[in-house]
């Protein structure tokens, strides 16, 4: 089948991928200029983990991870508070454990394909006409096209599913929180191989060493979600100029910020990922939210699943669509209700919520309390061998 993808990130270029190896013809449709690398630091494990090893990528995936060895909790005057081992993670979810940037996940995924996939960048969707046996595509610059099946792969703020299904705001549910992610070089200090966490009220702000003298930036703070058009920059200026510890030197380098991560922190949820010959994966469907943690992973694995069930139902998509949402639906909301509960650890509202926090990191170091948090990351979920 023709099937269209708007969305070349992680999402869009794994079921491209996986389409193209079962014998469809995918097309990606990016409003980006170029295809897009670096972004925020993810940890990847679990089902997303196991996808990239059938995918064929684990040796890509490792080379741009990073082994992150310390987390440490810091306060006002840069003194740790808590030093976790972070190779407890690890422990708990196996070998197939890595940090890395977001983007660079994506680069390898569109590795694969992007010799044998065509991708269209620097443009997007305008209009669906579905008709009895495809879909007719109109695009903001490039002429109409007709194709059997669209995919949503566009992310929290999903252009199909606005065309699809209707506006963003009958499916987001907002969880109280803004967040902000950047990329910078030559910042100091800089602790190699350890993520450096700083929290007060309402406010977390952190850094991770990167490669090549680069230092990743991120920060989460709590926010109404109307009420303010200030510019990003100024969001952040406003909100963590006066917390303490590195935050007005951090503050002082977004000067030079031209690709600047910012977007609410929000969780869609539907009663249906699909209509007619149109379905989502990924956040456009079900996004868990940035505060749990494994959105990438979990984007990975239903591209896999909506290829492989394509595949069993010999090119149903009627059944093919009701057989994916009915396999990963009630993984996905576990997933989504865990999440929610992470919030007070990213943005702590209370100074005792923030003692509290740190007992807890201490603690994640003795093996009774790491088997306790053990169970709200391991993935409760059987991924289908589909043969392909």
């Amino acid at each position: 089948m023709r099937i269209a993808i708007s969305g070349a990130g992680v999402a869009g270029a794994a079921l491209a991928h996986w389409l193209h190896r079962t014998g469809h013809t995918p097309t990606l449709i990016e409003q980006a200029a170029g295809f897009r690398t670096g972004g925020y630091m993810i940890d990847f494990w679990g089902v997303g983990y196991q996808v990239a090893k059938r995918m064929g990528i684990e040796e890509q995936v490792r080379a741009a991870g990073y082994e992150i060895q310390r987390l440490h909790s810091v306060g006002r005057r840069g003194e740790v508070k808590a030093d976790v081992d972070a190779r407890i993670f690890s422990r708990m979810v196996g070998d197939d454990f890595t940090s890395l940037p977001r983007g660079d996940l994506a680069a390898a995924i569109y590795r694969t394909i992007e010799d044998k996939v065509e991708t269209i960048f620097g443009d997007s969707i305008a209009a669906l006409d579905e008709h009895g046996d495809g879909v007719r595509l109109a695009f903001e610059k490039g002429a109409p096209r007709d194709f059997d099946l669209v995919i949503g792969a566009d992310g929290l703020h999903s252009n199909v599913r606005r065309l699809a299904f209707g506006p963003e705001q009958d499916y987001d549910h907002y969880l109280g929180c803004r967040v902000a992610a950047c990329v910078v070089d030559g910042y100091r200090p800089r602790d190699e191989l350890v993520y450096v966490m700083y929290a007060t009220p309402g406010h977390q702000l952190a850094r991770c060493a990167l490669r090549d003298d680069r230092t990743m930036f991120l920060f989460i703070f709590r926010a109404p979600r109307e009420g303010t058009t200030t510019a990003p920059k100024s969001q952040l200026r406003n909100e963590f100029r006066d917390v303490g510890w590195e935050a007005r030197e951090i503050l002082a380098t977004l000067d030079g910020v031209e690709d600047l991560y910012f977007d609410v922190v929000s969780q869609i949820r539907m009663d249906r990922w699909s209509r007619g010959r149109t379905l989502l994966i990924g956040d456009a469907a079900a996004c868990i939210s940035l505060l749990g943690g494994e959105g990438t992973g979990l984007a990975m694995t239903e591209a896999y699943v909506l290829a492989g069930e394509l595949e069993r139902a010999g090119g149903d998509h009627r059944r093919a669509f009701d057989a994916y949402e009915a396999r990963l639906r009630p993984f996905i909301e576990s997933k989504q209700s865990g999440a929610r509960k992470n919030i007070p650890f990213f943005a702590t509202k209370t100074r005792f919520g923030l003692w509290f926090r740190i007992m807890a990191m201490r603690t994640m170091n003795f093996g009774p309390m790491a088997r306790l948090f053990a169970s709200t990351v391991i993935d409760d979920f059987d991924l289908p061998d589909y043969g392909i």
